[in-house]
């Protein structure tokens, strides 16, 4: 039996491929930045080619790295960056734009113009999400009607849709040729074509938005072999392709999130907490998403509730890269702490509107309570307890929407290292926060779901086996950051509305 499952984590800035073994522990990591494309205010692309050039780059130094050859492994997962669109050539194989990234605010007028007949929860019913420039499908429809080339291929029948870990697989089991056009589940969620309780494309959708049924992806469970790598590919053996899913819906399984209440928060570019509901969809009245949380084999569907906050540690690399405050992202630690607290201000991350709970596009970030008190330490901290006020405001709609009172966070991405922010958390929510020994659970839940397919793991106590607290942040109950903090940071929300006419 082969000794160990890779995993390709195909991230909104970075792609890495990990190798675990049957413990959940690290064996061997690489990992590689792409650019990061702003065509104009609001706009962000990727580069789809070199992604895949990446992916092929970190698989290879990953196996180098311990000495191993494709023969090491028992089966791959693939988890992604979800809602970012890429349409290729099948005959081809390149693709015929950027890569549109969820960040991305162009469909705005898409997402507009869908709405005018019932709203904004128009399709709320059978996909689970509000109509926001989020999610895949309005980004269809933009390169349809504005990419000459992506028309072309369309009326000509060589284009292909897929989000990035249809991309990564197609390319991976050969491409042009013979490569699968697959997606699972939890990605198929995302794009607002996909019907929750049929778990297949929704016909009445791709009629009303415009996508042709011919460009999608076959959607399959999350855990199943889809295929094998090809002979003739970067690794020359075939390895069982055999676990799919959106990076948040991976570390939901990462984190053995699998009793109903059970829920994870992941720190990364963005910030997403999701919540196991069961296997029945519960619709959110307060501005959350109901999305697919796994699929393994002909099991039955596992629901969860999601709140997604577009920009979290992508505020940090902000300061970085935008203001020069910080020469790395770890710097922001030390920084924030050369000031006792914030200083009054506040920092609202609104630089593509807001995700959940309020789903304002029209938004846009602001900096509030400024006074010549302030300094670099009162912005580095603000921008860490903005992510930590965030995180509070989703779990406030979680708690209306379930009635599952939340009694700790199970928490990881790369943001919780950063011991200040922990702590901060914990004391805004008031409940500890608890991170594992394993923090990269969102490569280790793809890995999971390839695993149990290939029969790697047996089941979830397994998995359970694996999981280890590693530390837990008790809150501070004199703390202010938990009722005045909060209060604040509610009324500097409500003044990023409406910015944009």
């Amino acid at each position: 039996m082969s000794k160990y499952i890779g995993a390709i984590d195909q991230g909104t800035t970075s792609t890495r491929f990990m190798i675990f073994d049957h413990g959940g522990h690290v064996v061997s990591v690489s990992q590689k930045e792409h650019e990061q494309i702003f065509p104009h205010p609001g706009w962000v692309e990727h580069d789809a080619k070199q992604i895949w050039k990446n992916t092929e780059s970190v698989i290879l130094d990953a196996l180098k790295q311990k000495n191993l050859t494709g023969g090491d492994l028992a089966a791959i997962g693939i988890t992604n960056q979800r809602e970012t669109s890429v349409i290729w050539d099948k005959t081809t194989g390149e693709p015929l734009y950027n890569a549109i990234v969820w960040q991305d605010t162009r469909t705005d007028d898409i997402c507009n113009q869908l709405a005018k007949k019932g709203g904004p929860e128009r399709f709320r019913s059978q996909t689970g999400l509000p109509l926001a420039t989020y999610f895949s499908g309005p980004k269809i429809k933009w390169m349809i009607n504005n990419v000459p080339a992506v028309n072309g291929a369309v009326n000509r029948g060589t284009a292909l849709f897929g989000n990035m870990d249809t991309w990564v697989l197609w390319n991976l089991t050969g491409g042009v040729q013979g490569g699968l056009h697959l997606t699972d589940v939890t990605n198929a969620s995302r794009t607002l074509l996909m019907n929750l309780q049929t778990l297949d494309w929704d016909e009445d959708i791709l009629g009303v938005i415009g996508v042709p049924k011919a460009l999608l992806p076959q959607i399959q469970a999350s855990s199943e072999v889809y295929g094998a790598t090809s002979e003739k590919g970067l690794l020359k053996t075939k390895i069982p392709i055999a676990g799919i899913l959106g990076d948040q819906q991976a570390a939901l399984v990462g984190q053995t999130c699998f009793e109903v209440g059970e829920a994870k928060n992941t720190y990364g570019t963005g910030c997403f907490m999701l919540l196991n509901t069961g296997e029945a969809p519960v619709l959110s009245k307060n501005g959350l998403i109901t999305t697919v949380g796994y699929k393994f084999g002909d099991n039955k569907p596992v629901y969860a509730l999601e709140g997604s906050v577009a920009i979290a540690g992508a505020l940090v690399q902000w300061l970085r890269d935008n203001l020069g405050l910080i020469d790395s992202s770890a710097e922001i630690e030390d920084l924030a702490q050369t000031v006792k607290d914030n200083g009054g201000i506040y920092f609202v991350p609104a630089f593509s509107g807001l995700y959940a709970p309020y789903w304002e596009s029209k938004a846009r970030g602001i900096i509030i309570g400024l006074t010549r008190y302030i300094n670099k330490g009162h912005i580095a901290r603000a921008v860490l307890e903005a992510t930590a006020y965030q995180t509070r405001e989703i779990l406030d709609a979680m708690n209306k929407d379930s009635g599952v009172k939340l009694i700790r966070l199970k928490v990881d991405g790369g943001m919780v290292v950063n011991e200040l922010l922990m702590q901060f958390q914990a004391d805004v929510l008031g409940v500890p926060v608890v991170r594992p020994t394993v923090n990269e659970t969102t490569a280790l839940g793809a890995a999971y779901a390839a695993g149990l397919a290939v029969g790697f793991w047996r089941d979830y106590n397994d998995l359970r086996n694996n999981w280890n607290p590693g530390k837990e942040w008790q809150p501070d109950l004199n703390s202010s950051a938990k009722i005045s903090g909060y209060n604040n940071w509610l009324k500097a929300v409500k003044r990023t509305f409406d910015w944009l006419d």
